[in-house]
């Protein structure tokens, strides 16, 4: 990589492959655990507890960011290659199928069991897909047709076609000459490469205190303005480092102190979460705690990138098959946890058996499901991969659909 030729080829990604493989993976067991857990989803354990919420919640900060963080970084590189209008058109054809298949055939079932378990329709699942799927808004309060877990894939697609006009603007922006000494400077100056924490900061703050109190997180796209703020932000953050090569030493150069601050923040916000009831008497030590968890959440994404760079640089046919693999698990496993855990609830098992049944189910169906979808072609494109298998491009880089 050259830092002097920012439109250089640049070989694949190994890490940030990694890397998104990681928080898809790291999300299927956080929807695994919102079965087990006591806060509100599509359907509940009869041995619900609040056990493993504080790990939950250290979680939920930064895992949805890194893959946004992750699609920007595939932005920059797919809009170079492709051009303005064809990276449009791509988006459309890749991401489009999946949002409509996703609504109407893959979701449907969560819906199903969510107004079962609540006892708002009888059995039977034609009864129930007819007005799921043939009235907008459905005859429930639940509002159906929804994309419930795909929301990542709507937001990405409408984020990429607003960013699409821009492309040009944006491209001389990330290549300008301050940019790019900034890196530099980065690179090669501990004091400089500080800024790399603080000044991504700025926004993110901002936006946790200005916006999430009046529009908190809803998914539905059109009100929901501080997940927007943040995603949208996360994605501009990537694509404008992704070919800047100082910025990635300076992730390296930071590593022991995005680091501290990490397991910092975290064992401190693990306190604070394992007995809620005692910081919310503080009205302080709430504030901090606020503070610092977005702190946490991009401090953690900074560590995971640095060591991403040092360990997980490695292809083999692991990677080359997670790498295809992890998008399609991601469309199924939800839809399977939900049905799964539905069904194994009834049983009477512990909590510990009925857990380890429903990782074991959920991680085989996505299995199973790949396996059979990768070998009809008329599958393929609307679980996110193309229409035929081809060898892998060594030179294109990591794609977090």
């Amino acid at each position: 990589m050259s830092l002097q030729n920012p439109s250089a080829s640049f070989t694949r990604r190994y890490d940030l492959d990694w890397l998104r493989i990681i928080a898809f993976g790291l999300l299927i067991f956080y929807h695994i655990g919102m079965f087990f857990n006591t806060e509100g989803w599509h359907a509940k354990s009869l041995n619900a507890n609040d056990a493993m919420e504080p790990i939950m919640w250290l979680s939920s900060p930064w895992r949805l960011p890194l893959l946004f963080f992750v699609s920007g970084v595939a932005i920059r590189f797919l809009s170079d290659k492709l051009g303005a209008a064809r990276f449009a058109a791509d988006r459309s054809w890749r991401l489009f199928p999946v949002i409509l298949f996703g609504m109407f055939v893959i979701v449907a079932p969560q819906s199903y069991v969510e107004l079962r378990s609540a006892g708002v329709i009888e059995p039977g699942y034609g009864a129930f897909y007819q007005a799921y799927a043939g009235t907008w808004a459905g005859p429930w309060e639940l509002h159906t047709p929804t994309w419930n877990h795909l929301w990542y894939v709507v937001y990405l697609f409408v984020y990429s076609l607003l960013l699409a006009p821009l492309v040009p603007l944006l491209r001389a922006i990330a290549d300008s000459s301050a940019l790019l000494s900034a890196g530099r400077l980065a690179a090669n100056h501990m004091i400089a490469a500080i800024g790399l924490i603080i000044l991504p900061l700025i926004p993110l703050l901002a936006i946790r205190f200005i916006l999430v109190p009046d529009h908190p997180t809803t998914h539905n796209l059109t009100d929901d303005w501080a997940n927007h703020a943040q995603s949208m932000t996360m994605v501009l953050l990537g694509y404008f480092m992704a070919k800047n090569e100082g910025v990635w030493r300076a992730i390296d150069r930071l590593l022991p102190i995005t680091g501290a601050i990490t397991l910092a923040l975290f064992a401190f916000l693990l306190w604070c979460y394992v007995d809620w009831d005692r910081t919310a008497a503080s009205e302080t030590l709430v504030w901090i705690a606020r503070i610092g968890r977005i702190v946490f959440a991009w401090t953690i994404i900074l560590s995971l990138v640095g060591l991403a760079r040092i360990f997980l640089t490695g292809d083999g046919p692991l990677r080359r098959y997670l790498t295809e693999a992890i998008f399609p698990y991601y469309i199924l496993h939800q839809t399977i946890t939900v049905v799964a855990g539905y069904w194994l609830t009834g049983f009477g098992f512990s909590v510990w058996t009925e857990f380890a049944l429903l990782v074991v189910i959920t991680f085989g169906g996505c299995a199973l499901g790949f396996e059979i979808i990768r070998r009809i072609p008329v599958l393929r494109p609307v679980m996110g991969l193309k229409w035929r298998a081809s060898k892998e491009q060594k030179t294109k880089p990591a794609m977090a659909e």
